[in-house]
């Protein structure tokens, strides 16, 4: 009976009340009431990380990792070009080599943070964009991350709008069925002059209308209208699987995004991409205390 009922059902009913009164004592409410709240299915948690970019860019894997450790980040997103060196060119070995560090560690291979773009006019560019994802949810598979991170990077002067979002909707389709095959996700940032704007990206989604393919949040100043990103996020909510939060700071309305997250029971990734200036050790974990408040 109780594996159906949540803790606030049993109070709502008066259960573990009468339970009480009729025994005589409190011993019994308590056990019926520690039953129904394990019974009651977990809530969806959500993870702290960081992007290499600008902050670790210049850091190996291996200190990157430590660095991780230290502060308390659950997941990092390796950028392409950085010094970690964790990229297409890697052979067996290699790639080997950054699955084994990852195993020896709590953090989480979250992402690799491809430059892949597929807004250009020109189809052998878009093409080659299209491949260089495929080498980079090859790396993912075999070094053990999530997902691939790829965007666009702007509209096309003299080209109509809704071709250019029709277009990286369909190569980021492609990509998403041959990540399919490999178990990676594909996450679409909302980036970049013009395609930046959530409603752009919501409609590069409905013309993708691939399951493997999804938004990464970017928590651009341009989701703000009056104070608020509601109208924009309401927009793209039902394909959010990544999110970017920068540092935390600044005027960006934080406890309103992640409201709205906890709202869509997100369970993923909220990636800083910040630069830090001092110790970044303790930096990542001032962060981190920031985040916690947020989450609670």
């Amino acid at each position: 009976m109780f594996n159906h009922l949540t803790r606030r059902n049993l109070l709502s009913r008066g259960i573990v009340v009468a339970a009480g009164a009729l025994t005589g004592g409190h011993a019994a409410g308590a056990r019926l009431a520690a039953a129904a709240e394990a019974a009651a299915p977990e809530k969806p948690r959500m993870h702290l990380g960081t992007v290499t970019y600008m902050l670790g860019a210049k850091m190996d894997l291996a200190t990157l990792i430590d660095v991780c450790e230290k502060a308390g980040m659950e997941g990092v997103e390796l950028r392409t070009s950085h010094a970690h060196g964790v990229e297409p060119s890697l052979d067996a070995q290699g790639r080997a080599k950054v699955k084994a560090l990852f195993a020896r560690t709590q953090v989480r291979l979250a992402a690799l943070g491809s430059v892949c773009e597929f807004h250009s006019p020109d189809a052998a560019t878009v093409k080659r964009n299209i491949e260089t994802c495929g080498k980079f949810v090859d790396l993912a598979a075999d070094v053990g991350a999530w997902g691939v991170k790829v965007r666009p990077n702007g509209l096309v002067k003299d080209v109509p709008e809704d071709k250019t979002l029709r277009q990286i909707g369909e190569a980021v389709r492609e990509c998403g069925e041959y990540a399919k095959a490999k178990g990676i996700a594909i996450v679409v940032e909302i980036h970049g002059g013009g395609t930046a704007d959530p409603a752009r990206m919501a409609k590069v989604m409905e013309y993708c209308k691939h399951p493997q393919v999804g938004l990464c949040w970017n928590s651009n100043p341009s989701d703000v209208k009056n104070g608020s990103i509601r109208e924009n996020f309401d927009l793209c909510k039902a394909w959010i699987r990544h999110a970017h939060v920068t540092n935390l700071g600044g005027n960006y309305p934080w406890a309103e995004l992640f409201t709205l997250l906890k709202g869509i029971n997100y369970s993923g990734y909220t990636m800083l991409e910040t630069d830090c200036k001092g110790d970044v050790v303790e930096f990542l974990r001032d962060r981190r205390a920031v985040w916690e408040k947020l989450v609670l």
